[in-house]
């Protein structure tokens, strides 16, 4: 049932980023000095992505109004957004960020991320794929740039589903077959799949594929529904192969996970396209065994997926230089040497925002890991197919801990999946409420 709003309405951006309606006067306003060497303008650059030395490198050599220095920092969930924030509070936030999806609506509440709107430029709008472009865009303001985009797939054992005679599952129900003639031949040795019970980022996507919408900002409020009713529909549906023993149930981080796929136990898995890349370094010793095929559809006539992955890049509100970091970050995601720099490093299969630079992927990608196939080619089609209009939440670090603590308790028994997806809702609304925004609740 609808929840009663609290007292402070829309995003809380427009109060709560600094500056936000006063971006042209960049000079203006508290945040770092602006520094100059040698007649060009000095930006900071914090990421935590693999290639982005190489990146700044090149960037580097190539231009002599801006140079970019580059500091190395953990990943989000390993330390980097909490140093990230401890210095923009500090006023020391350097002057472009690498933030992922899910956290751009916080960072951007909480006055880390700038509005970008009118930095950005008409040629870079209409270089980058809407759908990337929708996901860091509230209130039609846009607050980061997207690098990469990652439509999720199907990544499939070719030898082992020739072994038990499956064909590529078109349809959910498919899949659930094939899962079910997978247990019945191998008995306790062998699954389709993988349900992660730290995957709050893949079930999101199952969701948002499915229909759901677990945020939006109508009526000037966030609208909260982690527990809709095309979630619990996925829901159910996870907890079904569950229950049958048709999938394993545990961490896809894990050694547990590690062994199940070096040893051939698990046949599919369900991921981004930068996955693609990420097995064939983490498994050479499984060359030519893999294949990657669309998602399975809920409604195959009208094909749609969400998104697992991808990164955005921010300017901050501590930036003196927002032009500059700009036409960094513009170079960064749409210029070709930018993505061959990026490459060099042995970063491999994400997928562009700038669907432009696909060609640029395609022709550095080994294409005989995958026997020879363009998976280049699949993930555009796939990219395509992204349902627009989804929303992340203000607070996705706290929603996804409690989805995933509930996870892990249906995984070993205690619980379902159907509980931790409204054990989610009921524990974002105080953190939602905290930051004093507009908030409404539904659930089925």
């Amino acid at each position: 049932m609808p929840g009663r709003p609290s007292r402070r309405s829309l995003l809380a951006v427009t109060a709560a980023v600094p500056a936000a309606g006063a971006l042209s006067a960049c000079s203006g306003g508290k945040g770092r000095t602006a520094r100059t060497k040698g007649g060009s303008t000095r930006i900071t650059f914090w990421s935590a992505l693999r290639g982005s030395q190489e990146v700044v490198d090149a960037f580097n050599k190539t231009h002599d109004r801006v140079q970019v220095e580059f500091q190395q920092i953990p990943s989000g969930a390993m330390g980097g957004y909490a140093k990230l924030s401890n210095a923009a509070r500090a006023g020391n936030a350097p002057d472009v960020a690498t933030i992922e999806y899910p956290q751009v609506p916080g960072f951007a509440i909480d006055g880390v991320a700038r509005d970008l709107t009118p930095l950005l430029t008409d040629r870079l709008r209409a270089k980058l794929l809407p759908q990337a472009l929708g996901l860091t865009t509230f209130e039609k303001r846009v607050f980061t740039v997207p690098l990469d985009v990652e439509p999720m797939v199907l990544h499939y054992r070719t030898d082992l589903f020739d072994q038990y005679g499956l064909q590529v599952p078109r349809t959910w129900d498919e899949f659930a077959e094939a899962a079910r003639t997978v247990r019945d031949k191998s008995r306790d040795r062998r699954r389709l799949a993988l349900f992660p019970t730290d995957g709050f980022t893949q079930f999101a996507a199952w969701a948002w594929q499915a229909g759901a919408q677990w945020f939006d900002t109508r009526d000037g409020a966030w609208n909260v529904s982690l527990a809709d009713r095309p979630t619990s529909e996925v829901a159910a549906y996870w907890q079904r192969l569950v229950d049958d023993d048709l999938v394993f149930a545990n961490a896809s981080e894990s050694r547990q996970h590690d062994s199940q796929l070096g040893e051939g136990l698990v046949l599919a898995r369900l991921s981004g396209a930068w996955d693609a890349g990420a097995q064939m370094n983490a498994r050479p010793g499984q060359k030519k065994q893999w294949a990657i095929a669309p998602l399975p559809q809920w409604d195959p006539d009208h094909p749609v997926v969400g998104t697992h992955g991808g990164s955005t890049f921010a300017v901050t509100k501590d930036s003196r230089n927002p032009e500059a970091a700009m036409e960094f970050i513009e170079w960064q995601v749409s210029h070709p040497d930018a993505l061959r720099a990026r490459l060099s490093s042995g970063t491999s299969s994400q997928y562009p925002a700038v669907p432009g630079l696909v060609s640029v992927g395609r022709a550095a990608f080994d294409r005989s890991y995958y026997a020879g196939q363009d998976i280049y080619r699949l993930f555009q089609e796939q990219a395509d197919t992204i349902r627009d209009g989804w929303v992340w939440g203000p607070r996705m670090t706290a929603t996804q801990r409690v989805m995933q603590d509930g996870f892990a308790r249906a995984g070993g028994g205690q619980g379902s999946i159907v509980d931790a997806v409204h054990a989610a809702q009921d524990g974002t609304m105080p953190d939602l409420k905290a930051l004093g925004l507009s908030t409404t609740e539904h659930s089925t």
